[in-house]
């Protein structure tokens, strides 16, 4: 059983083929995401990974390795810090913050921190609350 002050960590990149892909999918073209010569032309200077997309990192972290498989979502809170760009190497950072006994559900801190740089600087800052029956008490 998963208890309060239990942590996970994962690297991960998302290469502009997934935001292509993505955009394809959504339906969400914007040429921030998708057009180089467009987001030269911005503060971003390059093409930025979509907010929402890259909050699958997440979805896939809690639903897959923790707190795992039958792990579902209630709510989750996203504050976004700095843009995500693609082909870059980022950390998330997953922390047990909570758990409500005998509930089976969990808060949990969801951060994402950039890492090339070697600053380690948060970009993403949020809060997931999710139910699992096996893995929570």
């Amino acid at each position: 059983m998963l208890k309060v002050g239990d942590q996970y960590e994962t690297e991960f990149n998302i290469s502009q083929e997934q935001v292509n892909a993505f955009a394809e999918l959504s339906g969400d073209k914007n040429p921030l995401h998708i057009d180089a010569e467009f987001a030269a032309g911005t503060n971003f200077k390059s093409p930025i990974v979509h907010g929402i997309f890259t909050s699958a990192v997440i979805s896939k972290v809690l639903g897959m390795e923790f707190p795992g498989p039958g792990t579902f979502y209630l709510s989750q809170k996203l504050d976004f810090k700095r843009a995500i760009y693609p082909g870059k190497r980022y950390i998330a950072k997953f922390e047990i913050t909570e758990i409500r006994e005998g509930k089976h559900i969990a808060l949990i801190s969801t951060q994402y921190f950039e890492t090339e740089t070697g600053r380690n600087r948060i970009v993403l800052d949020g809060q997931a609350e999710v139910k699992n029956l096996e893995q929570l008490p």
